[in-house]
């Protein structure tokens, strides 16, 4: 086993762009971080097995004994967590011109828009028609009406709607600010937004889509990130790899946050029917019922449910 305790450990794959997406966050708030490297699909026992966690998107970051599922979440805890009066970086820097920043507007940009609705139109763009059998069976159970011929004719329609949205973008920053919100550095919401155009932009299908001419702001602003990102990761420490089972048995050593830092809003579980210690399952939006992970519910706020899942393996 490694002697090396990183206390922030990541679960990806480099295919994964939310994977992506996280890695930059770690890096802007200077966050040290080891990470795992699961299989882009099912099985991966080092949750399933080794956490005992059926949640199945990746990733998921883990910070001492704490599991965190769904990268909007990952991304508010790790900077609640490792806040900048701590020295740590920020994801939510100040407006260049003054002010505190939005950062109530940041997450809602990010997370109703940038890793929803943008989002969701790269995956049309993948060369369905060229994935192995094992790839399409694993994706149809989170997807039962995958279908890859749809998938395929689908792909004009998602380009064109990429184009708006990047228009959107370039509208954005047509005032020659250097960042999607004025702001001095880059914030969550620049790496919301990057993390897709970035990922399509390597598709052998999308090169029409990134056309300067069309988009000249937009397109400076990707490559000013990029070259950011680039910069910052230089001078960032490498992560360690580690292995499932002496990731594992970090997090089994390490202490978890008091349950009494998120508290529980007693007031809204009750809109859910829900009260503390109850054992509840947590299912997620997209994945279905049958990767629900149970647990008893000893947390919860508007941004945070906390199970506890010791006594559920």
């Amino acid at each position: 086993m490694s002697p090396y305790n990183p206390g922030v450990i990541l679960y990806r794959y480099d295919a994964s762009p939310f994977s992506v997406k996280i890695d930059n966050v770690l890096m802007l708030k200077n966050v040290p971080y080891a990470t795992v490297t699961v299989a882009n699909v099912l099985p991966r026992p080092e949750i399933t097995e080794l956490l005992g966690l059926t949640y199945r998107r990746i990733p998921i970051l883990t910070i001492g004994n704490d599991i965190y599922c769904d990268t909007s979440l990952i991304a508010a805890a790790i900077e609640r967590r490792f806040p900048s009066s701590q020295g740590f970086g920020t994801i939510f820097p100040p407006k260049k011109h003054g002010g505190s920043p939005d950062t109530g507007l940041l997450k809602a940009f990010t997370q109703h828009y940038a890793d929803t609705v943008l989002f969701n139109l790269g995956p049309i763009l993948l060369p369905w028609d060229r994935f192995p059998d094992f790839f399409l069976k694993d994706r149809q159970t989170i997807a039962p009406n995958l279908n890859v011929q749809a998938m395929m004719n689908s792909q004009g329609k998602a380009m064109n709607a990429l184009s708006a949205h990047l228009a959107l973008v370039n509208e954005q920053l047509q005032d020659g600010r250097e960042w999607l919100f004025d702001t001095e550095l880059p914030s969550l919401a620049d790496i919301g937004i990057h993390f897709t155009y970035n990922w399509v932009c390597g598709f052998p299908n999308t090169k029409s889509l990134f056309n300067e001419a069309r988009f000249p702001y937009a397109l400076r602003w990707l490559d000013r990130l990029n070259k950011f990102i680039k910069t910052t990761r230089n001078d960032f420490p490498t992560p360690i790899t580690l292995t499932g089972p002496e990731a594992a048995d970090s997090i089994a050593k390490s202490s978890y946050e008091p349950y009494n830092v998120i508290g529980f809003d007693a007031f809204e579980a009750a809109r859910l029917n829900l009260v503390k210690n109850q054992i509840v399952n947590v299912v997620p939006d997209d994945t279905g019922p049958q990767y629900a992970t149970s647990g008893k519910l000893v947390a919860f706020n508007h941004e945070e449910i906390v199970i506890e899942t010791k006594d559920f393996k």
